[in-house]
């Protein structure tokens, strides 16, 4: 039976280029870094759909994975002063921001005591009084509060600074980090690692290498982490690629990456505001061409609340396999850069019913993958209902309707 590759190998009137990334694709042969960037410059929408959902559909099937999870965001007010940030408050404007201290973020987590949420997800700014002992004690007690609530925190820009102010090594730093009790490490942090952008838009920050580093060095400990590439705004082609190639090959040296997740720069109460956002059309492309690319990759995730629920629905067709979680209105990060989520809460049945109502096959999963619960034939309507928080519904696809 001929299948979409197939037809694309067969059209005449594809230019010899993309002909053969696409028998590449169908070998499963890796892209070169030039095969990459000619995908960028060259491809259309459709053909990146075709190719990217044919390796999607290989890998995954038609399973779409999301989790039950909520952030916890210690404070915003930072030490950096990143261009592309919306979230963060200098420190001579500190009383603008919020400052948790480790009682306050217990009590954050108590909250979700009676809740079924399998993930905390921490990130935040940078300040000196969150250091290597305030964070061994919160995982600490977070561990020993819920010892079934997985631990993913902070990044390599977090990590950086914390060994450094305690004058510790990368290596002692994430094993005592472990022994803390951290269990996975998110991807944010990593922006765009070429040095003629980062220097640019996150100056002061630990740099590409540093970055790579410290997930290697995590890696080596026998754990799990995600990567990220913020696009979308100075940067061009050759970056993304670049970056993509940097950890396709960590990638290949430690297989310790689970996710790839693309992250669109939003330009609301920033320094490059004056920046046009990229189109829809560019977000999908770009989901795509890093499924295609990233070869060594399992998974590809698309943020729900950074890009909305319809580019979200639209992207399970674009090589994505994961739409990140139910996060209940516990992040401030993308939101108050313009998101088209200002309050991103879903509930698990919102989110069972939006992939479904692509064709796709719902997977709650935990942070590792574990599968949690399958959803394809689940019954909600014997489930007890529970009031929602304030969520006020925006439209989203539904293709049974079509």
């Amino acid at each position: 039976m001929s299948t979409a590759i197939d037809t694309l190998l067969n059209d005449s009137a594809l230019d010899a280029g993309l002909h053969q990334i696409a028998q590449a694709v169908q070998q499963e042969k890796r892209l070169t870094v030039e095969q990459g960037i000619y995908l960028y410059e060259h491809a259309p929408l459709g053909y990146l759909g075709v190719l990217a959902n044919f390796i999607r559909e290989k890998k995954h099937g038609d399973k779409t994975y999301f989790n039950r999870n909520f952030h916890l965001e210690p404070t915003n007010v930072c030490l950096y002063t990143c261009t592309f940030c919306s979230y963060s408050r200098r420190i001579k404007k500190r009383e603008d921001g919020w400052e948790l201290s480790l009682e306050e973020m217990m009590e954050i987590i108590k909250k979700y005591d009676e809740e079924p949420v399998t993930e905390v997800h921490i990130v935040g700014g940078v300040l000196p009084q969150y250091d290597l002992e305030f964070y061994s004690q919160l995982f600490s007690q977070i561990r020993a509060h819920r010892p079934d609530l997985h631990v993913k925190a902070l990044t390599p820009v977090e990590y950086h600074y914390i060994f450094k102010k305690a004058k510790v090594s990368y290596e002692e730093g994430m094993r005592l980090m472990k022994e803390a009790g951290l269990q996975s490490m998110p991807g944010g942090g990593a922006e765009i690692f070429h040095p003629e952008i980062r220097d640019q838009i996150a100056g002061g920050k630990c740099t590409g290498e540093q970055w790579l580093r410290i997930h290697e060095i995590w890696h080596e400990l026998g754990m799990r982490s995600n990567a990220t590439m913020l696009y979308g705004h100075i940067e061009e082609f050759k970056h993304r690629v670049d970056h993509m190639e940097q950890l396709r090959q960590l990638q290949d040296k430690t297989g310790g990456f689970q996710t790839f997740i693309p992250l669109k720069f939003r330009n609301q109460n920033n320094e490059m505001s004056h920046l046009p956002e990229v189109s829809a059309v560019e977000d999908l492309r770009n989901y795509a061409i890093a499924r295609i690319y990233m070869d060594n990759f399992e998974h590809i995730k698309a943020y729900w609340p950074m890009i909305g629920r319809t580019t979200a629905q639209l992207s399970l067709a674009f090589g994505v396999d994961d739409i990140d979680g139910t996060i209940d209105d516990t992040t401030k990060i993308y939101s108050m850069a313009g998101s088209e989520e200002q309050n991103p809460a879903l509930s698990t049945e919102e989110l069972v019913q939006l992939i479904k109502a692509v064709g796709r096959h719902p997977i709650e999963r935990g942070t590792l993958y574990n599968v949690v619960q399958d959803y394809q034939d689940f019954d909600f309507s014997q489930q007890p209902k529970k009031v929602k928080k304030g969520f006020v519904g925006l439209p989203v696809i539904d293709k049974t309707k079509a």
